[in-house]
């Protein structure tokens, strides 16, 4: 692919985990490391064992893998789970060019992560922008991906609008006011994504994990190339083009998991998504974008029962 890969593993206790700020964790990881690619380190977990594993994907990189702490636990009582830090946030590092920042850079990290831990094939788990990833690792790398969740997946594949979407506080989003105003952008980031009553745990949790990074490297992730082709051709340069023709190419399992009231993400989109995969699409009245975070029990039974529904595996 014409990059180089490097990676270093070592099982761990839990005393060695447990950072001085972070909070104490329901399950500690049983194995860590990270793979480097072209002289960025990534971090992962891996969790548990069974004859399956699940691959939680990074999302934007204003979270990172610890957004998936009420999922760990549960999922590995059955299964493997492997996590990593996506680039830009937690213990991976933070490249300085936009460049590094694009989809198809989380993509290669997922499958250089997977032949780090031993990996051959997953259940892929996609958030919001890690829906993006989710589409294309299917598609581009389906010997890897024996089934894919997508959980409020910013992937635009439904028709666009005539009309640009506003927004309050789109303003926000300025880069200039970004920098000026980090923790306030943080804050409103989350706001709007957690917006089912008593979310206070919720954005918290968010809020801290985003100020875990800096305002440069959010906005060059913002930035950076996502669902564009890869192969450059003009005619085909519309993201909702570009996601269906992905979408197209995906042969595995695949379930759709959208919050009713999501606000960051047109239910149109994720209802235009299940139809293309021809997967199971689950709508969550009364949730936002994320619903692993705020109803974690109802995502992880989800989870469960789409898992239990597979053909069984190879032992």
């Amino acid at each position: 692919m014409g990059w180089s890969v490097t990676a270093t593993r070592e099982v761990v206790s839990p005393p060695v985990m447990a950072a001085t700020h972070e909070q104490s964790r329901a399950r500690y990881p049983d194995e860590t490391g990270f793979i480097e690619r072209d002289n960025v380190r990534v971090f992962w977990e891996r969790y548990g064992a069974g004859p399956r594993t699940i691959l939680l994907l990074p999302t934007y990189s204003i979270l990172h893998a610890r957004r998936w702490k009420m999922q760990i636990p549960f999922l590995a009582r059955h299964w493997r789970v492997v996590t990593f830090d996506g680039r830009g946030n937690g213990r991976s590092d933070r490249p300085a060019e936009v460049a590094a920042y694009a989809d198809t850079e989380f993509v290669a990290d997922a499958i250089a992560v997977m032949d780090a831990t031993g990996v051959e094939r997953a259940i892929i788990v996609g958030l919001s922008m890690g829906g993006g990833w989710a589409l294309r690792l299917a598609a581009e790398h389906p010997d890897r991906v024996e089934a894919a969740v997508f959980e409020g997946a910013s992937v635009p594949i439904a028709d666009p609008l005539p009309y640009p979407r506003v927004f309050p506080g789109m303003e926000k989003y300025e880069d200039d006011y970004r920098r000026a105003n980090h923790r306030d952008f943080v804050e409103f980031f989350f706001e709007e994504r957690c917006t089912e009553p008593h979310s206070t745990k919720q954005i918290e949790d968010g809020v801290g994990w985003g100020l875990e990074t800096d305002a440069e490297t959010l906005i060059r992730a913002a930035s950076a190339p996502f669902l564009d082709p890869v192969d450059g051709d003009p005619d085909r340069s519309a993201k909702h083009l570009v996601a269906r023709d992905l979408a197209a190419r995906v042969r595995c399992p695949s379930l759709v998991i959208h919050g009713g009231d999501d606000r960051v993400v047109a239910i149109r989109h994720a209802e235009y998504l299940s139809r293309s995969l021809g997967a199971r699409y689950v709508r969550l009245e009364g949730s936002g974008h994320l619903p692993a975070n705020r109803d974690p029990v109802r995502f992880n039974l989800l989870l469960r029962d789409f898992i239990r529904s597979l053909p069984a595996a190879d032992r």
